[in-house]
């Protein structure tokens, strides 16, 4: 009987003052709601940041071309920038503490198929890129290192390309055309869907796999070559690249720092620094979680005080309520 007493002179007093009641109350919802919501994405954001950063390998290091500005590159004309396969090799043949290592060159293309033309990236590689990239074969075949070795014109296609190029059509034994090398490579494969993912072959932004067509590096090197010219804007541009990437894997975790480093003073000699860029996953890693740490902390000290605010709000009705019966009291 008490307790329903209670309720009731509760309630009734919120009855008085509805309208701020009905403010208070709202407050406190929104206030809480919005802490909630704040951090269920910030959770879910970091949580998918530090899965795209760990699926490229804690034993993983990226060195990346990096491309000059494009007032330097006109300047010169055709200026020849980044990695190169000498480099690739010293590097190999050189650091004991590199477990494997693959190559990796990148091209924007046009694929034809009869009528059919598609816009994608033309991937030179190796036959370990598959494992490195965890890419998984639907159909046939991904590329190997006789074909590579023999500079055979094949060719691997990703799923969604394969789809647009050959929508009622088995791809496998087909022949694309890429229309700027007026060449063909036959499809010896095809790879099983895959989304966007932070990549060992593109940026550590999210990069779809989805439009790609890889080919033997070595085939690349001898039908398309170093040099690449585009149209941009009316004018042409060109630049001469013998490699995007080389992804390299150490054969113990303890060992990527040092190798980074020993990496970095190898291609110290390198004629221009700025081109090129060493990353380390394994660091990246730490940041990403030092600093979903720290904006934990963040969010709870909101969190305190959207709460605090809350039960102002409510201490305040309370002492409202308490002044109007005092005034009755007498």
């Amino acid at each position: 009987m008490l307790l329903l007493r209670t309720l009731s002179l509760g309630i009734k007093s919120l009855l008085l003052h509805p309208l701020r009641s009905l403010l208070t109350v709202l407050g406190i919802f929104i206030g809480v709601a919005s802490v909630i919501w704040l951090l269920a994405i910030s959770e879910g954001i970091s949580q998918e940041a530090q899965r795209q950063i760990e699926s490229l390998g804690a034993d993983t290091i990226m060195i990346r071309s990096v491309k000059p500005p494009s007032e330097k590159m006109a300047a010169t004309g055709v200026t020849p920038y980044g990695l190169t396969r000498e480099e690739f090799d010293m590097l190999v043949s050189t650091i004991p503490t590199i477990r494997s290592a693959i190559p990796i060159r990148e091209i924007r293309r046009q694929f034809q198929y009869n009528q059919q033309v598609v816009d994608g990236r033309l991937v030179g590689c190796t036959a370990q890129y598959a494992d490195f990239a965890r890419l998984s074969i639907d159909r046939g075949h991904f590329i190997s290192e006789a074909e590579n070795f023999n500079r055979e014109s094949i060719c691997v296609l990703a799923a969604r390309l394969s789809e647009k190029l050959f929508p009622y059509e088995d791809p496998i034994g087909k022949r694309i055309y890429m229309p700027e090398n007026q060449t063909f490579f036959l499809i010896v494969g095809v790879l099983k869907h895959r989304g966007a993912a932070a990549a060992i072959g593109g940026s550590m932004e999210a990069q779809d796999y989805s439009n790609d067509v890889y080919i033997p590096i070595k085939t690349l090197q001898q039908r398309i070559g170093d040099t690449v010219i585009r149209r941009s804007s009316g004018t042409f541009e060109g630049e001469m690249l013998q490699l995007n990437q080389i992804t390299v894997r150490v054969d113990d975790v303890r060992n990527v720092r040092s190798t980074a480093q020993i990496i970095e003073n190898a291609l110290a000699s390198h004629e221009n620094m700025e081109d090129v860029s060493v990353i380390v996953p394994l660091e990246l890693l730490e940041q990403a979680r030092t600093t979903r740490l720290m904006f934990m902390v963040f969010m709870g000290l909101v969190a305190a005080i959207s709460l605090l605010v809350g039960g102002i709000g409510i201490m305040n009705i309370m002492l409202a309520t308490v002044t109007e019966r005092t005034r009755e009291i007498g």
